[in-house]
């Protein structure tokens, strides 16, 4: 079996840097992908000090979107917005105040990884917190969805002046694995930590396995793994008839406007972008972001954007020109209330439908 390995070191140019994130890259080249994937062969992908994070969200996409087991290595720092008081993982061009636009948004580890069948996803993270995201972890969890497995650290803010850390969890895992041999992730992950305490870093928080979510485990069942399953093999109807019963359940349990409804309605919208039909991805995004507004979700929620970012991308994949004249009027609606992180949406989605208009003219 073939396994994906995406590799992504990432920390701030200047005085804003806590660790040498890149630092870690050459242990980990040291390795050979088949030890990194756990698989008899794999790809690998690496990102050392990317720039921008919608070039970071297209490699995790294409990671997420591959067959067969995937394992994310990432190391950098975190930091929250000061907008939304959420945690991003800075990038090369991240400072305090640019947090929101030029980092990137974690829950876009959850967003990109929520298909993939449960087990075969392996997030393994070394990070260092400043003082804000040290207070934010203390009342909540930074995971990467209930179908993968995290382990890993979060350093604490340095005391004091102290010069940039080093990613040593992540070289400690690097080094590990440099014997040719992988353990048990679990295994893996101990082992590393007892080469930190020997070098007394023990002030860490330890990350390790997510839970399913709680409602999931109500149903003594993970249809993901089936959803993900019949998509592999072609059987798109199959999968979003599956998706649709879970979707239907939850709203008579819980409510079209609850999460759990709103779960298996994006689930649907990226069943229909797997299965090549941009029209009803797109419709089901802008019905997704509709309901979020409905129930209160303020226009910058990272949940509303998601889902007008994603029906804006599928619009524009939409073959048929009368189709896209169709929803293109919701469109523009929604991206004027919810304008999302890139400049100038809402005036791309205005030129598109001047221009659809001229040719439906000619």
């Amino acid at each position: 079996m073939t396994g994906t390995v995406l590799v992504l070191a990432a920390s701030p140019m200047g005085k804003g840097r806590l660790v040498d994130a890149a630092s870690v890259l050459p242990v980990l080249a040291a390795v050979s992908p088949s030890v990194l994937a756990g698989t008899d062969t794999a790809n690998v992908v690496e990102l050392a000090d990317p720039l921008e994070p919608q070039a970071v969200l297209t490699r995790l996409r294409a990671a997420a979107a591959a067959p067969g087991p995937l394992t994310l290595f990432v190391a950098g720092q975190l930091h929250l917005d000061r907008r939304q008081r959420l945690p991003h993982l800075a990038l090369a061009r991240t400072t305090p105040s640019t947090v929101r636009y030029t980092a990137l948004p974690w829950h876009w580890f959850r967003e990109e990884l929520r298909l993939r069948a449960a087990g075969s996803t392996t997030v393994v993270l070394d990070l260092h917190a400043d003082a804000e995201v040290w207070e934010w972890l203390r009342a909540n969890v930074l995971d990467c969805g209930p179908g993968a497995a995290v382990y890993g650290r979060v350093a604490p803010p340095p005391a004091g002046r102290r010069g940039v850390a080093a990613p040593s969890y992540m070289k400690a895992v690097a080094t590990i694995l440099r014997s040719g041999e992988r353990p048990e992730i679990s295994r893996l992950h101990q082992a590393a930590l007892t080469r930190l305490a020997g070098e007394g870093e023990t002030a860490d928080l330890v990350l390790s396995a997510a839970p399913a979510a709680p409602w999931l485990k109500e149903q003594n069942a993970d249809p993901h793994t089936a959803i993900s399953g019949a998509v592999q093999a072609g059987r798109h109807a199959d999968a979003d008839s599956l998706a649709a019963r879970w979707e239907q359940a939850a709203v008579v349990a819980h409510g079209r406007g609850s999460e759990e409804a709103l779960h298996w309605a994006e689930v649907r919208a990226d069943l229909a972008m797997f299965a090549g039909d941009a029209e009803r991805s797109c419709r089901t995004w802008l019905a997704v972001a509709v309901v979020r507004l409905e129930v209160g979700q303020p226009v910058d929620a990272p949940a509303v954007e998601a889902a007008v970012d994603r029906a804006h991308h599928q619009w524009g994949r939409i073959d048929s020109a009368a189709r896209a004249r169709e929803l293109g009027p919701a469109l523009a609606e929604l991206r004027a209330r919810v304008p999302g992180r890139r400049e100038g949406a809402l005036d791309h989605v205005q030129q598109q439908l001047r221009q659809l208009e001229v040719s439906s003219r000619r």
